[in-house]
């Protein structure tokens, strides 16, 4: 069975992961798939996490890409879909270590019999579907907190199987947590809260140094091997972990937005969740009841204990709070199996008849009425895996084939990281030359005021029309030369917003909305530029990214 469990899980996950073209977040890019081709192709953009004296992204989880652009590059099929294909499928199998570990959390924690309906819940959860196949370090680091969660020693050890299956299990546990703080530092949020209180709790037991002793071997293990890969990628001494804490602790984190306190309990919570939020709710109130375990009060106390340390940051988004949903999926499988077994109860009573078991009639001991409010979810996994956001996307596909002759110099003219890059559209012509820009937007150097700083990106906003006039040429050159000094880089001073210089590419690619500026669509076909291609957009809270996705050609 338990086979079964993850030829199904990989099967759904690879499915959805290949499924999936629509926009996201940059990071699922920029972050990882980047990285690893700029490695492997030696070309590629890397944001200023990547560049600034004191980087803090580790190499870890963007290099897991890189075998998979080394086989493609061995083979000669870069050039081939394959490039973005192949991709995925690693990332399908990677999130289905999610659904793995809520079938043993669910199955450890609670019993066999829970196992199944919380596969069912995890399998059906939209935000699953929506971000778990791509590759975003968050949705890695949920995979690894789910195994962690189900091999967590949640029950004390059998003192007869001293060096058996639960010692295994500790250290595979251990060893999933691990992982999940190499790949994203604030993972550390779950375990410093979970560790101290089974150490506490195995504070009288003969296998204490057990423990003891796996935690620290993993731990310099895994510290060892990150910081081994960082010293061979960064070629100097660099602790990544620390720098990203730092940084994320420090006001750079505002550049990206902050959000009030209740951010998480009022938006977040109820998106992650979405139709099984009132199961979740339910399943919280039976844990706390006086039927619960004090396992399952530690979990609730995991719970808020995770969710106010993240409030406490300005900065918040959903994603963030992804690893804790295979515990919220635990909570709506408790509910989930016992109003199931409530309907039974009232059924037999009424019949005065012993009910057939869901082992017996082959179903779920779900309620019929609950599996399909758990199934509304499938059409909005439908519109963000296929429609939303979709024309960022869709854009890169119709540049990549496009004809050398046709494709000499693009820039793009968005706010900054508005589709993915070079991991899409894979041309070593324009990707080792300035013919190949996008409007950059580093924060602020550390002790400058956030308030008053601009990046390329807000200074194009400001005026459009003025950057164009001022800071592209009179005439278009139809030899369409590297531009100057394109995009903003990391670290950059005050003083270079006037070093900002662009030669007029063959082709533009814009938001719709950019057209309503006044004068800007004026300027576009004075210098004999034409609309080549567009795809229709969908709601966008940012006005400047709505309008669809539109590319224009100069034409003699």
């Amino acid at each position: 069975m338990k086979y079964q469990v993850a030829l199904l899980a990989i099967a759904i996950r690879v499915f959805f992961a290949l499924a999936t073209r629509t926009f996201f977040q940059p990071d699922e890019y920029f972050q990882s798939l980047e990285v690893a081709h700029h490695v492997v192709f030696g070309y590629g953009r890397l944001t200023w996490e990547w560049l600034s004296p004191n980087p803090i992204r580790g190499a870890f989880y963007p290099l897991l890409n890189a075998p998979v652009y080394g086989v493609l590059k061995l083979f000669g099929l870069d050039g081939t879909r394959l490039l973005i294909w192949a991709p995925k499928v690693l990332h399908g199998i990677l999130a289905a270590g999610t659904d793995i570990g809520v079938y043993k959390f669910a199955r450890n924690l609670l019993g066999k019999r829970y196992a199944n309906v919380a596969l069912f819940v995890s399998l059906t959860s939209f935000f699953h579907g929506f971000a778990l196949s791509r590759s975003l370090s968050n949705s890695f680091e949920t995979s690894c907190t789910a195994l962690a969660l189900g091999y967590f020693p949640w029950r004390e050890q059998d003192t007869t199987d001293h060096f058996g299956k639960w010692r295994t299990h500790q250290r595979l546990s251990i060893f999933y947590a691990v992982l999940a703080c190499v790949v994203r530092p604030t993972s550390a949020i779950i375990w410093v809260f979970l560790f101290p209180t089974l150490l506490w709790r195995q504070r009288l037991s003969s296998v204490r140094y057990d423990l003891y002793i796996d935690l620290l071997a993993i731990v310099y293990m895994c510290g060892a091997l990150v910081f081994a890969i960082d010293l061979n990628y960064y070629s100097q001494f660099v602790l990544t972990p620390l720098n990203f804490l730092r940084t994320n602790l420090s006001s750079v984190s505002h550049f990206y937005g902050t959000s009030p306190w209740h951010y998480y309990l009022s938006q977040a919570i109820p998106i992650l969740c979405t139709t099984s939020l009132p199961f979740v709710i339910h399943g919280a109130s039976q844990f706390a009841g006086a039927s619960g375990t004090p396992e399952m009060r530690l979990i609730l106390q995991l719970i808020a204990w995770v969710t106010s340390i993240y409030s406490l940051a300005s900065h918040k988004e959903w994603r963030f709070l992804h690893p804790v949903l295979p515990i919220f999926h635990l909570l709506a499988t408790k509910s989930l199996v016992s109003l199931y077994d409530k309907g039974q109860k009232a059924v037999s009573t009424t019949k005065d008849a012993e009910p057939k078991s869901e082992h017996q009639n082959g179903q779920l001991p779900i309620r019929k009425t609950h599996i399909f409010l758990l199934l509304l979810s499938a059409p909005a996994i439908v519109y963000v895996t296929r429609y939303h956001s979709r024309a960022q996307i869709d854009v890169m596909y119709y540049l990549r084939d496009l004809p050398p002759s046709e494709r000499q110099s693009i820039g793009f003219l968005m706010p900054c990281h508005s589709t993915p890059w070079q991991a899409y559209l894979h041309d070593p012509v324009l990707g080792k030359s300035n013919k190949l820009w996008a409007l950059g937007c580093e924060p602020p150097q550390p002790g400058r005021d956030i308030a008053s700083h601009q990046d390329q990106t807000s200074v194009f906003y400001a005026s459009p029309v003025q950057y164009l006039k001022t800071r592209f040429p009179q005439s278009v050159d139809v030899s369409f030369p590297p531009s100057p000094f394109p995009s903003s880089v990391p670290g950059s001073n005050p003083t270079e917003l006037q070093s900002w210089k662009h030669e007029w590419p063959q082709n533009l690619v814009i938001f719709g909305s950019l057209l309503e500026e006044p004068g800007v669509k004026d300027i576009l076909t004075s210098k004999k530029y034409e609309p080549v291609w567009s795809a229709e957009g969908s709601w966008e809270d940012d006005s400047r990214r709505r309008g669809g996705v539109q590319v224009w050609r100069y034409h003699h």
